[in-house]
């Protein structure tokens, strides 16, 4: 299976769309569009799928995402509880690259923002000064109008361009080719695995929601992911780890097992080897970015 496309509707008398979504999630498929995409959180918190990553998402991320890169974004699962008040709001603008015409950013006075829509096939995260920068640019380009409305986002292309602020989201990463008839497929797998991975998820039991055998599920799964089940499913379970450690009134044993995990031990050396620390020093690390107001 592979990602579903989507179809990005421009808007009227716009060559370029500019987009401030709100609600409990944003487009919760794994999808790809020709689109590039510029996308900055302003509220809510959950998982990014983001070619072969895995990882954390929270207010003030700004990200940067080329032509046809898989990617989805979910929200914590206390943003779908029935009484729940939280509710997520994304500033998102989409362009393809020949918005100005074939060959526009071909030009010797662009080179470096061609080579940056480029390279953001990897995904890109921008940070520090940057980020806020941008952050800046994005909120003036949601009331601005025909030439300004193209100078913004031309401006913002070429901050992000020469910046070192920005890292890549997958070093080594290729996008994949697509096969439409088995769009769905994978979908149902990320969703089942997202519903329930804070249960025990049998090989076979995922097998069966992708109507495949235990042993082509496996070699399925890797041949369109590049990692095996177990390592995405651990990659979800820490991810949530994550979110649950930033709250301060819960043990880490109660992490441990409302993340997935049956045992402590198992936990803290799953989530070192992903995550390059302990769950508790993931923890502190957080507290101390925050006493420093750099979250």
């Amino acid at each position: 299976m592979k990602p579903h496309l989507l179809k990005v509707s421009l808007e009227p008398e716009s060559s370029f769309n500019v987009r401030l979504n709100r609600g409990a999630n944003f487009y919760a498929r794994w999808h790809f569009h020709p689109e590039i995409e510029l996308i900055y959180i302003h509220k809510g918190s959950g998982t990014k799928f983001i070619g072969n990553d895995i990882s954390r998402f929270e207010p003030g991320e700004l990200v940067l995402l080329g032509s046809n890169l898989e990617h989805m974004w979910r929200c914590d699962p206390e943003y779908f509880m029935n009484d729940s008040k939280l509710s997520a709001e994304v500033s998102i603008i989409y362009f393809k690259k020949e918005f100005l015409g074939e060959g526009f950013f071909g030009s010797p006075e662009l080179k470096n923002i061609n080579y940056l829509l480029e390279v953001a096939k990897k995904g890109l995260k921008i940070v520090g000064d940057t980020r806020l920068q941008v952050q800046s640019l994005i909120k003036k380009i949601h009331n601005a109008t025909g030439t300004s409305k193209i100078i913004l986002l031309l401006k913002i292309l070429e901050i992000i361009s020469h910046t070192k602020q920005k890292e890549f989201i997958n070093s080594k990463y290729h996008p994949l080719s697509f096969d439409e008839d088995e769009m769905n497929r994978l979908n149902n797998i990320f969703h089942y695995t997202l519903t329930n991975f804070q249960n025990d998820i049998t090989l076979d039991e995922i097998s069966k929601i992708a109507h495949l055998s235990p042993k082509s599920f496996c070699r399925y799964f890797k041949s369109n992911t590049r990692k095996t089940y177990k390592s995405f499913l651990l990659e979800v379970r820490i991810s949530h780890a994550c979110n649950l450690l930033l709250q301060q009134d819960k043990t880490i044993y109660e992490v441990c097992y409302e993340s997935g995990f049956n045992n402590l031990s198992n936990f803290n050396r799953y989530f070192k080897k992903i995550m390059n620390r302990t769950p508790m020093e993931y923890r502190l690390a957080y507290a101390l970015r925050r006493e420093a107001n750099v979250v």
